[in-house]
């Protein structure tokens, strides 16, 4: 890639594409392809486009739960397989639209007068694509109702939530996210919720929304405690696929965001990425490109610089999609492939001061994303040198960060959109999802199951039935120190004693559980007693 700036400039002529009616360009000429790699890979793209096709006209595409894969269907209704399922997406849509219309009109309220706040409680897709899309369109001098959010079962993290809204528990709308009503990050901080709502002397189900799947363990409980009201979720949308459907149309509505331009901009993102012609594309592109940098193996890492902080978090959403969809150890012929992208993420022109000094001069095992929005901001910018804006110096550290690398023979690929607005965000969020499930057809694995995550759930709720061991077997004998070896051995589970040295220092360090250390010279030695 040592090429002189008007070979560059010839690069960038045939590389890059603008797609008008989204109000996208994707410029590949900084990575390396060409003509010839793209003639050998037309077999595997149309390939790739033909699964794709299967996939959204309803074939099963997640073998190991029996599933279906939807989330193209939640922006046009009409390309679902059965009129119910049309039916029912458009019935969630219209169910969103008419409760967050009546929370807008102080029609419902809660007990302390119209809701000011919500708070979302998920994990993973339920909480981070509604994160990204809050913090990439919402405004604090224009959001109807302020965010906040419970995304992970940290105690002290759900505390400085509790406490950022203060008073205004009492104008606090809780959604509570989870398709089975199982999942333990959000039981938890639904429960912890409930608790800081009982101590206000306030009535939960005044103030709590569910999003499941129906007959599920949370939807019978919102049904019995009387909640506002219950959304629908389905089995054949996945977590980090989940934006589009109730998980993000309902607080994006509630904060006062267009979701009608949201879907309108992934719908048609979606038109323009079922056409199969790489060069009319701009997902194959993309998944072309990821495929070429790594070759084919991801051995590559896409490290992701938005110069836009409006889209900081965009990177952290992606993380999810990519590594989560992508990251597997089989394939579909069950081969043992091992494959993945690592995603990284890091905001211009911050990374100006962080990590580009890497990616520049150190190891050459990544190639950089670029996100490149035209608009700096809705009024006219303050000129901070004669005909200059700080924007523009935005624009300015990204051209030179990108110059930079490839003069190092550093590969990047840049997206380049006019502003952020719903119907781009709708666009890139559906850009993403089709580039993922092409690249991985092109890899031949399944980007709709994720056994290592589950495997991890199985791994934890072990290790919280030891605890309830350790804790029983120590309950027993009140008062009497024992070393991590003699509790092993008196619940019979000598072979976990590396776990239950974490967990009896675990429960030491609070006081709650009414369990001390007495401290020897080696930590491994240090005997625990309940007192």
């Amino acid at each position: 890639m040592n090429y002189t700036k008007l070979q560059w400039w010839e690069r960038f002529q045939k590389y890059y594409t603008e797609f008008p009616e989204l109000g996208l360009a994707v410029d590949l000429s900084r990575m390396n392809v060409d003509d010839a790699f793209f003639a050998r890979m037309e077999p595997k793209i149309q390939k790739a486009f033909a699964n794709m096709a299967q996939l959204e006209a309803g074939a099963i595409a997640n073998p190991d739960e029996n599933r279906m894969v939807g989330h193209y269907w939640l922006r046009n209704p009409s390309l679902a397989p059965t009129p119910d399922i049309r039916k029912e997406i458009e019935n969630a849509i219209a169910q969103i639209k008419n409760f967050a219309s009546k929370v807008h009109a102080n029609e419902v309220c809660g007990a302390g007068g119209p809701f000011k706040n919500y708070l979302l409680i998920g994990i993973g897709g339920s909480a981070l694509g509604p994160q990204f899309v809050a913090h990439a369109l919402g405004d604090p001098r224009t959001d109807k109702l302020k965010p906040h959010f419970f995304d992970n079962t940290d105690p002290d993290g759900m505390n400085r939530v509790l406490a950022s809204i203060g008073s205004d528990l009492n104008r606090t709308l809780c959604i509570i996210i989870s398709k089975s009503g199982g999942t333990k990050e959000t039981r938890n901080g639904m429960l912890i919720a409930e608790d800081a709502f009982k101590r206000a002397g306030l009535h939960f189900g005044q103030h709590a929304v569910a999003i499941t799947t129906l007959g599920s363990a949370l939807d019978k409980r919102a049904v019995e405690n009387k909640w506002l009201t219950r959304f629908p979720m389905w089995d054949w949308v996945g977590g980090r696929t989940s934006e589009l459907s109730p998980v993000g149309l309902l607080p994006a509505a509630l904060q006062g965001i267009d979701i009608n331009s949201l879907i309108l901009g992934a719908c048609k993102c979606d038109e323009s990425t079922r056409i199969a012609n790489v060069k009319e594309n701009p997902a194959s592109q993309l998944a072309l490109a990821l495929y070429e940098s790594g070759n084919g193996k991801g051995t590559k890492n896409m490290v992701v610089l938005l110069y836009k902080d409006r889209l900081e978090l965009f990177s952290k959403y992606l993380q999810q999609l990519v590594m989560e969809s992508l990251g597997k150890e089989h394939d579909l012929d069950r081969n043992v492939v091992n494959q993945g992208i690592v995603v990284l993420g890091n905001k211009g022109a911050t990374d100006q001061h962080s990590y580009v000094q890497q990616l520049r001069d150190g190891l050459n095992n990544f190639f950089a994303t670029f996100i490149e929005v035209l608009k700096d901001e809705q009024k006219q910018s303050l000129e901070v040198e004669p005909k200059v804006t700080s924007g523009d110096y935005l624009h300015g550290f990204y051209l030179g960060t990108r110059q930079a690398l490839a003069e190092k023979g550093r590969e990047s690929i840049t997206i380049t959109v006019k502003d952020v607005s719903p119907y781009t965000v709708g666009m890139l969020i559906a850009l993403f999802e089709r580039a993922v499930g092409l690249y991985a057809s092109l890899i031949n694995v399944n980007a709709y199951h994720q056994p290592g995550v589950e495997a991890g759930k199985k791994a934890a709720d072990k290790v919280i039935e030891t605890q309830c061991r350790v804790f029983v077997f120590l309950s027993k004998q009140p008062g009497k120190p024992f070393t991590v070896e003699e509790i092993s051995k008196g619940i019979g589970m000598e072979e976990d004693i590396e776990h239950i040295f974490k967990i009896c220092e675990h429960l030491s360090a609070n006081q709650d559980t009414k369990i001390s250390n007495i401290l020897d010279s080696n930590i491994l030695r240090n005997k625990y007693t309940l007192v």
